[in-house]
Parts: C-alpha cells; sequence; structure tokens
C-alpha cells in the first residue's frame, strides 16, 4: 500500500462534505463510502499505532453513520410518509417496527462489508500480460472474459455472455495467482475483490454464509466486477456425509450466490485458482463454465521465465546459455525456477564472503555511474596477477565490484535446487482436463 491512502481518504471526505453542503446527496454518499473504504486500507497499511488506528476508527464510525443517514433518506424521499388513521397509533406502530428492524439490519450489513472491504483491491499490481511467460491459452480466455466485455459492451448482446466463472488450476507455481494479478492490472475499469477462506470463514454461527452473501452483493453494486478465490478448494471441497454443518452452508450460499434464482450475476466474474481440482463438488465445478490447465512450462517458456527472473541483474549469459537453461530445467515450474535464479544470484555473494584475494580494476564509481575509476577491488583467485591477500571486511563499501552472475552460478543452482511437483499429481491433473477442462 502506498503512503498516500490516508490522504486520498481526507481529500474524499473533503468533497463528500461540499457536496453534502450543497444538498447533491448521491453524490455525496458515494465520496462518503469510497472514503470510509480507504481509511480502513489506511488503518491496515498505514497506522503505525494504536492511538491513530483508533482516531481514524472513529472518523469511520462517523462518516459510516453520515453515509447511513443520507442512503435512508434517498431511499425514503420519494415515499409518501405513513399517516396516523383516526387517532389509532397503527401507522406508528408499523413505522416503529420497520425502522428498528432497519437498525437491526444496518450494523450487520455495516460489519460485513467492513470486514470485506479489506479484500477489495484499491491500486493494481502492476503486471502486464507479457510479465506472464507462456500460458498463451489462458490469457486469451481471460481476455475474453474480462477485457472484452468492458471495452466492447455491444458484443456480447443477446445471447452472447461473457464468461461468469472461470478456474484455473494446475500444479504449484505455474503462475496461477500470477495470472489473477495481471487480470487485476488489465481490468483498470473493474473492481477486484481478492478473497481466501480466512475472508470468509467465521468462528460465529450463521456469520460464515452472510459474509459470502455480502461479498457478491457488494460485487453486484460495484460491477463490473472479478471476485477472485486463492485456494477454492479450501471453501468448496465435496460435499459429504461428515462434514460440518457451517461447512455446508457456505457452500450452499456459494452455489446460489454463483447461479441461483433471484440473484443477477451480469458484470460479475468469479475466477478461482487451486491446484487439487479433483476435490471440487461437482456443483461449485459446473459453476465454473470454463476449467483452464496451467500446466507445467515448456522448454520455450522456461526460457522467457529465466530471463524474467534475472531482470535487469549484470550477468554474462547469452542466448545460447538461456536456450541450454531452458532445455536442462524440464519438469520445473515458473515458481521454481525463480528460486534457481534467486539462488544463482546469491553466488556472487558467496564468492565475495569467501575470497581471500581482491584485484583492483576498472568500473563505474558508486557515486557517479558515468564516471569510470581504477580503483574497485573485485574477488579473485591467489594466483591472478594483480591479487592482494584480504578478505571482504578489509574492503571499503564503495569500493566493491561484486562478479557479474555467469552459467556457472546458473548449473550450480539448478544442480542443487530440485523440482517441487511430482509424477503423481501430474497424472491427477492429467486426468482431471481429459475429463472436465482444457489446456491454457
Amino acid at each position: 500500500m502506498s503512503g498516500n491512502t490516508l490522504q486520498k481518504a481526507i481529500e474524499l471526505v473533503t468533497k463528500a462534505t461540499e457536496e453534502d453542503k450543497k444538498k447533491n446527496y448521491e453524490e455525496a454518499l458515494k465520496l462518503y463510502q469510497h472514503a470510509v473504504e480507504y481509511f480502513l486500507h489506511a488503518i491496515k497499511y498505514e497506522a503505525q499505532s494504536d492511538r491513530a488506528k483508533e482516531s481514524i476508527r472513529g472518523k469511520c464510525i462517523q462518516y459510516l453513520d453520515r453515509a447511513e443517514k443520507l442512503k435512508t433518506y434517498l431511499g425514503k424521499g420519494s415515499k409518501p410518509k405513513p399517516v396516523k388513521a383516526g387517532g389509532g397509533g397503527s401507522g406508528n406502530n408499523k413505522k416503529e417496527s420497520d425502522d428498528s428492524s432497519d437498525e437491526e439490519k444496518d450494523p450487520d450489513k455495516k460489519k460485513f462489508e467492513g470486514a470485506l472491504s479489506e479484500s477489495i483491491l484499491m491500486e493494481t499490481p502492476n503486471i502486464q500480460w507479457d510479465d506472464v511467460a507462456g500460458l498463451d491459452g489462458a490469457k486469451e480466455a481471460l481476455k475474453e472474459a474480462v477485457i472484452l466485455p468492458v471495452k466492447f459492451p455491444h458484443l456480447f448482446t443477446g445471447k452472447r455472455k461473457p464468461w461468469r466463472g472461470i478456474l484455473l488450476y494446475g500444479p504449484p507455481g505455474t503462475g496461477k495467482t500470477y495470472l489473477a494479478k495481471a487480470v487485476a492490472t488489465e481490468a483498470n475499469n473493474s473492481n477486484f475483490f481478492s478473497v481466501s477462506s480466512a475472508s470468509l470463514v467465521s468462528k460465529w454461527l450463521g456469520e460464515s454464509e452472510k459474509l459470502v452473501k455480502t461479498l457478491f452483493s457488494m460485487a453486484r453494486d460495484k460491477k463490473p466486477s472479478i471476485i477472485f478465490i486463492d485456494e477454492v478448494d479450501a471453501l468448496c471441497g465435496s460435499r459429504s456425509e461428515n462434514e460440518s454443518e457451517s461447512a455446508r452452508r457456505i457452500k450452499t450460499e456459494f452455489l446460489v450466490q454463483m447461479q441461483g434464482v433471484g440473484n443477477d450475476s451480469d458484470g460479475v466474474l468469479v475466477l478461482g485458482a487451486t491446484n487439487i481440482p479433483w476435490v471440487l463438488d461437482s456443483a461449485i465445478r459446473r459453476r465454473f463454465e470454463k476449467r483452464i490447465y496451467i500446466p507445467l512450462p515448456e522448454a520455450t517458456a522456461r526460457v522467457g521465465m529465466f530471463k524474467l527472473s534475472l531482470g535487469a541483474t549484470p550477468h554474462s549469459l547469452t542466448e545460447e546459455d538461456f536456450k541450454d537453461l531452458g532445455q536442462r530445467s524440464d519438469s520445473y515450474s515458473g515458481a521454481d525456477i525463480n528460486i534457481v535464479v534467486r539462488d544463482a544470484l546469491m553466488q556472487p555473494v558467496r564468492k565475495v564472503q569467501t575470497a581471500t584475494h581482491f584485484r583492483k580494476v576498472r568500473g563505474p564509481s558508486r557515486t557517479d555511474p558515468d564516471v569510470i575509476v581504477d580503483d574497485l577491488l573485485t574477488p579473485c583467485s591467489p594466483g591472478a596477477p594483480g591479487a592482494i591477500e584480504m578478505n571482504w571486511t578489509q574492503v571499503e563499501g564503495d569500493k566493491l565490484l561484486e562478479p557479474v552472475v555467469s552459467m556457472t552460478d546458473m548449473l550450480m543452482s539448478l544442480s542443487t535446487q530440485k523440482p517441487t511437483v511430482n509424477d503423481d499429481d501430474l497424472k491427477k491433473l492429467e486426468d482431471f482436463t481429459d475429463d472436465f477442462g482444457q489446456e491454457g
């Protein structure tokens, strides 16, 4: 979270109060609600002390109360007020009971919306489609479900409708969550809800299913929306006689909200990710209309992953070296390759730590990279020309020139870091794809 969240909340509240004074109540209500979302994020990510959190919390309650009053006023403004007939008082009793029921419902709804507001991504993760190596089929399906309906709504009329549920499944570390981050970045006109079982499961009886209902209600209010559920199997496993009543109610509420009578799901996409799709309940599986297999990367994609993981770090690898690494890393997932590269990036640091001799070399100055100096020190073997016997503690901080990452470093890390996916899991995933899925 950036440090500007609290400042943004204050700006929104200022605008809200101005619109409130001008009696532009609809605009003021939207601004109050938006400001409260930013305040809640500020409590979680920016407020350092308990006193600051309490202060922001107090402001949230104040603005929420005002927003509720505006909502009630706007909701009842066009309706005739109940009139007491013949002094009997029945109209008053009905009004009092309506008011009391509203008071009973509002605090719960307010509480659930506050709990779920942390799931809304206020800032995009800044991951583009090109940052995801390979997975062209999955990317095209997501563009078809997310980007095209927002950009060209006239394409999706009549019987042509965008997908409402997409399940991404495959071995761990193949980029399912990373794809969801790319969706959140690219779908900048949509509201992105990122939820997990921790966001939706409560210890109190009946609250879990209310949280699920509130989540979908918020998504419909803010549509176009995307609800991303990571590790969806934790919430929607197969129903059985031995499971708890609360788990069964959560699944039932999911089924109803995703595709139930009386619930309009237009403009809401549910995006799920799991490593073990075969444990999903069959009814949940059906509601994910597209089930896309995210497999282990092929050699070409692995080459791209090595390059993306190295980034701008200085290295001496050639194009042929990258192709060789792509061939050698069969059965490695994207996360495995990232770990291999991270370990290789530490090899120059280890050389500095273990070196007994250093020599002087030319290189860019630490204070001004445009200036070339001759007194930088880099680790070397004892027999190298100009070797000086010393260790890293004797080298000045701005005089060290670390070695660049080499192919030897990459091969050493590749030999020590083993793939994390086994053949048994792959066989189960391939069988599931043959029965229910499609290649991504």
